[in-house]
């Protein structure tokens, strides 16, 4: 049994058909990631996976079990935690209260033990910094440890939010347009960072992409989606050769043999 699944995944916006019948598995442990041109429905697939959208169509399975129609507080719970295209974070907290903001979810004690601040409440506050300093020595984030948001570099932010996304302690993690904005090196880390995860944290990563650099260096699959559709579905290799494929990218088809 695979890891996540849609299945005729179907977003309508009035006569507008932003996601339209698609299906995929995601195995666990794998690097899945959707490309295709701009407006194919790869962020609206995301924002129904975390339920800002509700399904028009379709349902979402995590580890076998039906999440379509969960609130979006209770997508975390089930071990889904994501990034955004457009950076979301608290831009007047520090690196490290922003990461912290990610183990809420992860939260054992209740109201009255916070208050009272019982040990209970202070050991607990004692392995959640554990766990995000672990994140920040990962992504090598110490230099920014204290620093405020605001203050920060675009490329630094983006890695902020994916140390967010790993503070939340998921099993499936989605990650919109990584590399958007990123320099060169800046996107050679984040693969590096991708591989670890994989390999070593034991994620399982499903990615929206448009650097094909990126793509072809991390991912095991590649499904490629065109208006609402998909076209194509194979090792990044195979998915770029597909004829379908180029027609969508290059809006030309290639002359009968």
């Amino acid at each position: 049994m695979s890891l996540f699944a849609v299945d005729g995944l179907s977003k309508f916006f009035g006569g507008v058909r932003a996601v339209d019948g698609v299906s995929f598995e995601v195995e666990e442990g794998e690097v899945f990631t959707i490309v295709g041109p701009n407006g194919a429905g790869k962020s609206t697939i995301f924002n129904l996976i975390s339920r800002f959208y509700d399904v028009s169509a379709g349902r979402i399975f995590m580890d076998g079990k039906d999440i379509t129609d969960i609130r979006p507080d209770e997508v975390i719970g089930h071990g889904i935690a994501r990034t955004f295209q457009n950076i979301e974070l608290f831009e007047h907290s520090t690196v490290l209260q922003n990461l912290l903001v990610g183990r809420h979810s992860r939260r054992g004690t209740n109201f009255l033990q916070n208050l009272l601040f019982l040990p209970s409440v202070r050991a607990e506050e004692r392995a959640h910094r554990h766990e995000v300093e672990a994140i920040i020595d990962f992504l090598d984030l110490q230099a920014y440890r204290d620093k405020m948001i605001a203050g920060l570099p675009y490329g630094v932010r983006k890695i902020v939010e994916i140390g967010r996304a790993l503070a939340c302690g998921p099993r499936l993690l989605l990650l919109d347009e990584p590399a958007s904005g990123l320099s060169v090196e800046e996107t050679q880390d984040v693969a590096y960072w991708i591989e670890d995860m994989q390999k070593d944290m034991g994620l399982t990563v499903l990615m929206v992409e448009h650097d094909m650099s990126l793509v072809n260096q991390v991912s095991t699959r590649v499904l490629a989606l065109a208006d609402g559709k998909p076209i194509a579905l194979g090792t990044p290799a195979e998915v770029q050769a597909d004829r379908n494929v180029i027609e969508a990218y290059l809006g030309i088809e290639e002359e009968a043999a």
